[in-house]
């Protein structure tokens, strides 16, 4: 769990960041680890901000120029549902916010109702069942657990032994840290991945660029392998990218036509069990809801020649722009080393270690009390 150690060590140098990454840790089932992963982010993560079901007033009303770290739990029973999620716009919009420096909100407050900016940046870990909104995911390093097999060991989580070790691990890692302050906030390090994800990432891969040793060539490993593969996933995420890569898979089993007739498009579309489309109503996805989903590509039906005579259907050079754009053939990449430890994987292994957290921490100094 590289990419976990790394965000908990981003944690104690926030104000040195001008992008504050989300760590998504989703499951699609309960008893996967989710809680115990908040568990050891409480106890080794900055000045941990724990909350269920809080409002956003009061979330934003707890955030400072020196951030905490937001540990929000049950995201599924705030983003759980459309209707949830509806009732939540304001929880989803507050997080995606802090996400980057000089993204305040402001309140009317006092008798005299002025106009007032409370900052949102900080860091925050959010754990539920599902993935979160696309918005949130989008700006966020995945993790994503798993139910573990019965023949797996798990080391055993006991409160009175863990958190005294963890509090430890955490004050020798802010020890360590805070004398790299500046140097972190001048690092510009090269970055394996573009644009958002660069963003999310660069935290993690400077620490790790400070750490020295082999973590710099683990963060970018993590780095690329995780957002690789949140790549895939983003097509079951959001229909008006899938529709992309489906179309272009409808194409390919036709031979690769120049033209494909609507009707024979959305046979193909609609036949595939694992697709959505057959779900989209009676008669699974008609010609007007394909042309509501390609409408923001700018791609539309016409009246087309076919062999057979004239019908309506799609140019497949119409989609080469958007294919390109949000939905590239993925590269052939190296795979990842033995030290890229990307998977959700069972606790132990997001545990710190004796060294802390594999990082190369100070000494633990004497009369060392907890820090939070």
């Amino acid at each position: 769990m590289d990419a976990v150690t790394l965000w908990i060590a981003a944690t104690h140098l926030q104000s040195a960041w001008q992008h504050a990454p989300r760590l998504a840790i989703v499951a699609p089932t309960k008893a996967c680890g989710k809680s115990r992963l908040l568990d050891v982010l409480l106890e080794t993560a900055h000045e941990p901000f724990i909350t269920v079901n809080s409002s956003p007033s009061a979330i934003f009303r707890s955030i400072t120029e020196k951030p905490p770290t937001l540990l929000v739990d049950e995201a599924d029973t705030i983003f759980g549902s459309a209707k949830m999620a509806e009732k939540n716009e304001e929880m989803r919009g507050l997080l995606n916010a802090g996400h980057q420096r000089n993204r305040p909100t402001t309140r009317v407050t006092g008798a005299e109702h002025k106009p007032v900016k409370f900052p949102t940046f900080a860091m925050a870990a959010i754990a539920g069942i599902g993935d979160l909104p696309d918005t949130i995911m989008d700006r966020a390093v995945i993790i994503r657990m798993r139910k573990r097999l019965e023949t797996e060991h798990v080391d055993d989580f006991r409160t009175r032994t863990a958190i005294p070790f963890l509090h430890n691990v955490r004050d020798r890692l802010a020890d360590w840290l805070v004398t790299r302050l500046e140097e972190a906030a001048n690092l510009i390090p090269a970055m394996p991945v573009r644009d958002r994800a660069a963003d999310t990432w660069e935290p993690l891969v400077a620490v790790a660029d400070l750490a020295g040793g082999a973590w710099p060539q683990r963060a970018r490993t993590a780095c690329r392998v995780m957002t690789e593969r949140e790549k895939g996933n983003e097509q079951d995420r959001g229909a008006k990218v899938r529709i992309l890569a489906d179309i272009r898979s409808a194409f390919a089993a036709h031979g690769d036509p120049a033209l494909l007739a609507t009707e024979k498009l959305l046979e193909t579309l609609n036949a595939d069990p694992e697709a959505p489309w057959h779900e989209q109503g009676p008669a699974g996805l008609t010609a007007r809801k394909l042309q509501m989903l390609l409408a923001d590509y700018e791609i539309h039906p016409a009246n087309r020649r076919f062999s057979d005579g004239q019908r309506r259907g799609y140019a497949q050079a119409d989609f080469t722009d958007a294919w390109n754009r949000y939905c590239p053939q993925p590269d052939n990449t190296e795979s990842p080393g033995r030290d890229a430890q990307v998977g959700p994987g069972p606790l132990s292994a997001a545990m710190p270690k004796p060294r802390g957290l594999g990082l190369p921490l100070p000494p633990p100094s004497a009369g060392t009390g907890p820090r939070r």
